[in-house]
């Protein structure tokens, strides 16, 4: 199907920023050029591929489509790269990816610090629960993403990660007030989550006890804080094994059943399609993730 690569452009900036008003600003365009490029590849697509929403949303054709358009920018990027060109917008190439919070605040950083710099890559990291990160590879907002499903998306090829090792941890003075001992009591303790889709702490207590946690719960949407939080005695969670190791063996913190870790097994999930640049990006996770993570074993059958 054909669209021009101005109009592809065009529309990547749109959803990106948001507006019309704004995808003309960032293309040093006119509003009325954006909504009529848009106008046209819809006409060429027979369908609607954004809601005029604000901000703008891609319709399920406009995913599609969107999808298609990163490839064409990012295969552009390479050739311009590999002919030493000077052509891409700030000299950088745009590589969006998606991955969970833990992962962010643990390894995944320290990992794409290894790229060589020369290759100007400028990353906008999307996060959200490993369990999701997928649907933004579905919908064409990033082009690789750390996820928890081995199952690959369409267009995308698989790899294994490694195990993400958390503990069920708490404060002394919150385990001494609400668990004395009897983890049956955890049931009815406070407990900290991340946000209304984190489900480590119902997952290690129905593993402990076969029910979910029936205690008040406080959200904090921050991998560092939500650590800070138990630490600070608000409640009991599950904390990532490299943000609590230090305070297991210092005291500050009580593990409530150590012998209970509860694994997540990550994934990294990426455009099926050649790129050097997001080839390069690719070996740096393998690489981080192997340092930091713990081997997969073989899944009992």
């Amino acid at each position: 199907m054909p669209f021009q690569f101005d109009h592809l452009r065009t529309l990547t900036a749109l959803v990106d920023e948001g507006t019309f008003e704004a995808a003309a600003r960032h293309l040093h365009v006119t509003s009325s050029a954006v909504s009529q490029r848009v106008r046209t590849m819809e006409q060429t697509a027979g369908k609607v591929l954004v809601q005029r929403t604000n901000p703008v949303v891609p319709t399920e054709a406009g995913d599609a489509v969107l999808r298609y358009a990163r490839q064409v920018l990012l295969l552009d990027q390479d050739v311009l790269s590999a002919l030493q060109a000077t052509g891409r917008e700030g000299g950088w190439a745009r590589v969006p990816l998606a991955v969970n919070a833990d992962s962010l605040s643990t390894w995944f950083l320290e990992a794409l610090s290894e790229l060589p710099p020369e290759l100007e890559a400028a990353f906008e990291i999307h996060r959200d629960d490993e369990e999701h990160t997928t649907s933004l590879l579905r919908s064409g907002a990033v082009m690789a993403a750390v996820t928890s499903t081995p199952e690959a998306v369409q267009g995308c090829s698989v790899e294994g990660l490694g195990i993400m090792r958390y503990h069920a941890v708490c404060s002394p003075a919150f385990a001494e007030r609400y668990v004395s001992g009897d983890p049956e009591l955890l049931l009815d303790a406070p407990v900290v989550n991340f946000d209304r889709k984190d489900d480590l702490q119902d997952r290690f207590l129905r593993d402990l006890t076969g029910s979910p946690s029936r205690g008040p719960r406080h959200y904090i949407p921050s991998s560092e804080d939500f650590a800070r939080t138990v630490l600070l005695g608000f409640g009991w969670g599950v904390v990532p094994e490299h943000q609590c190791a230090r305070d297991l063996e210092s005291g500050r913190l009580v593990g409530l059943s150590t012998e209970r870790p509860v694994e997540v097994r990550l994934y990294w999930q990426r455009w099926n399609l050649r790129s050097p640049l997001l080839d390069e990006v690719t070996e740096c996770v393998r690489a981080g993730a192997a340092a930091r993570l713990h081997p997969f074993r073989a899944e009992p059958r």
